[in-house]
């Protein structure tokens, strides 16, 4: 009984501390995973010593980083990544084996003895699943582009990570044979195990969850059991739960119930990941951190900026635009989570000394705090770089994504009440009218009414490509997000006609002086008005571009502006 109020006070300071660390932290506009790792620091024995790390918290870390990854399961459709799957395959691999040798050398050079180098090297090539997916979420980014070459990447290093984490468990093998057979029979069982799924979600899944869709009670426990069947398989047979909480999640994707599902299990999940990033500050113990501080601080200071430009290098070699490229590089400099979890497997199987886990866990902290605020500010982070950055671009970029050569159509940014209203319109006056989304049910929605459909986020220079804007006749953007305006604005065509959307008449004028035709305040926007605007626009072009382009001249002029955002009462033009 004593032992389980100690638990439950633990857990209760963990919540309370982490809740107040993360509301400061919001307030002033810092990533949250810092201060959970901050909770765990000052809570644990590096610091106060209030909390030690326990069953509970050990128990909860674990399911947070399989629940995460059975997260990020249930939002990857194989068809969405299909196109990246190859250029995937040829980034992990060489990815690895360089970020390993950068690693052993490191290490050597610091002093390391060879065994304890070869095992630096083995850890600090695979980055953070946990980081990496939760930042990405928290940015709405997993679906971009650069978000799902970075997960694709992610699961290729977590499937090493399985072999890696099951040979250390198994000891110091006898030899070579010993070692072999561990391997295959990995290898064999994930093979396997994969087999089954794929037979499970074409022909057990849709007809189960279809009979259950209806009560969103069953289909939420459905769907938590579903995922702890893998995570019990998949411990069972001594592989990661983590990948086997991915495989379930992956295996209720191809569902077309999984959106309801990502919201449901959504808070359960943060929950789990507050706990992880906390036991990580906890475990880690004042003397044994600091042992080797120096040496994880160099480590850091290398290994950040050489991962970085191995993928940078390797993404730039597969052909995917400059921005594309940045962006996927600056999610994965940080050293993965399951550095201390191999540390924890090699201190106790008598590979290394504890002192060697300190230097990992600090290491690993170094570089997620670094790598959390990289990618909170990877757009900014790529203006400020690119002039620098741009003599690496390669022709032929944008191969990655291949859609049509559009000429004279119109592009609609954005899928919403008010764009889907208008879209009929806009195909009785166009051969092709093209869509920007990045949500998979609009992308279907879209693809089943017959319009032609980029997924992805417009502010990726690959998208816009693929869209044409430059040839387009007509562009409307129901984004009403002052960056995603100005880019268009930025790209179109002389010809084009452009109408785009505002909150507020400050951000109006000053995409009027972008080179906006007509500006649609959102508060004041409804279909119909924009319906009846689009009929005018439509029976008589000619005299809506000359009104248009005196319209441009003069919202340069501070008087006719204000009169003209004042005008904006019925949501739309001048």
């Amino acid at each position: 009984m004593v032992a389980e109020l100690a638990l439950s006070t633990d857990f209760a300071i963990i919540l309370v501390t982490a809740a107040f660390i993360g509301i400061i932290a919001h307030r002033t506009g810092q990533p949250t995973i810092v201060g959970y790792l901050l909770t765990g620091l000052l809570l644990g024995p590096a610091v106060l010593e209030i909390v030690e790390p326990s069953e509970i918290t050990t128990t909860m870390a674990e399911l947070g980083l399989a629940f995460l990854l059975f997260l990020l399961g249930t939002k990857l459709r194989i068809e969405d990544i299909r196109h990246v799957l190859g250029p995937v395959i040829k980034i992990s691999l060489p990815q690895m084996v360089l970020v390993f040798l950068t690693g052993l050398g490191t290490a050597m050079v610091l002093g390391f003895r060879p065994l304890e180098a070869l095992l630096i090297g083995l850890v600090v090539m695979y980055s953070s699943t946990a980081v990496v997916i939760k930042m990405l979420t928290d940015k709405d980014a997993v679906t971009s582009l650069p978000g799902k070459i970075d997960v694709g990447v992610l699961l290729v290093q977590d499937v090493v990570v399985v072999i890696l984490l099951t040979v250390l468990g198994t000891g110091r093998p006898d030899g070579a044979a010993d070692l072999g057979i561990t391997l295959l029979t990995i290898v064999g069982l994930l093979t396997g195990v994969g087999f089954v799924t794929a037979a499970a979600t074409r022909y057990l899944l849709p007809e189960m969850f279809r009979r259950i869709a209806d009560n969103k009670d069953a289909f939420f426990l459905a769907a938590v059991a579903w995922a702890f069947l893998f995570i019990l398989v998949f411990d069972q047979l001594g592989l990661s739960i983590e990948m086997g909480a991915f495989l379930a999640g992956v295996s209720l994707a191809q569902l077309p119930y999984s959106t309801e599902l990502r919201d449901r299990i959504s808070p359960l999940t943060n929950l789990f990941i507050l706990i992880f990033f906390v036991s990580v500050g906890l475990q880690l113990d004042a003397g044994d951190l600091f042992v080797y501080w120096q040496e994880a601080a160099i480590a850091a200071f290398v290994l950040i900026p050489a991962k970085f430009l191995v993928f940078f290098a390797l993404l730039n070699w597969q052909g995917f635009s400059l921005e594309t490229t940045f962006l996927g590089s600056v999610a994965m400099i940080q050293v993965s989570e399951f550095a201390l979890v191999a540390g924890t497997v090699a201190v106790a199987e008598g590979f290394v000394g504890e002192p060697i886990l300190g230097f990992l866990s600090l290491l690993a902290v170094l570089t997620m705090s670094v790598s959390v605020y990289v990618i909170k500010y990877n757009y900014h982070l790529y203006e400020l770089l690119h002039p620098f950055l741009s003599r690496w671009e390669t022709a032929g970029s944008e191969r990655v994504i291949e859609h049509r050569h559009y000429r004279d159509h119109a592009v609609v940014i954005g899928y919403d009440e008010l764009t889907r209203n208008v879209l009929p319109r806009l195909a009785e006056f166009y051969d092709d009218v093209v869509v920007i989304d990045r949500k998979v049910a609009h992308i279907e929605a879209l693809e089943a009414a017959g319009y032609d459909v980029i997924y992805g986020d417009f502010r990726h220079a690959e998208v816009r490509n693929a869209a044409r804007l430059k040839r387009a006749d007509f562009v409307l953007s129901s984004s009403a997000e002052p960056d995603v305006n100005k880019a268009l604005l930025a790209e179109v065509g002389e010809r084009t006609t452009v109408l785009i959307e505002a909150e507020w008449a400050a951000d109006a004028r000053e995409l009027y002086g972008y080179g906006a035709h007509y500006v649609a305040l959102s508060p004041q926007l409804t279909a119909e008005r924009l319906t009846e605007y689009l009929e005018g626009y439509f029976e008589d072009r000619e005299t809506f571009s000359r009104v248009a382009e005196t319209d441009v001249r003069s919202s340069r002029r501070s008087e006719p502006v204000s009169r003209q955002a004042e005008d904006l009462d019925g949501g739309v033009g001048e």
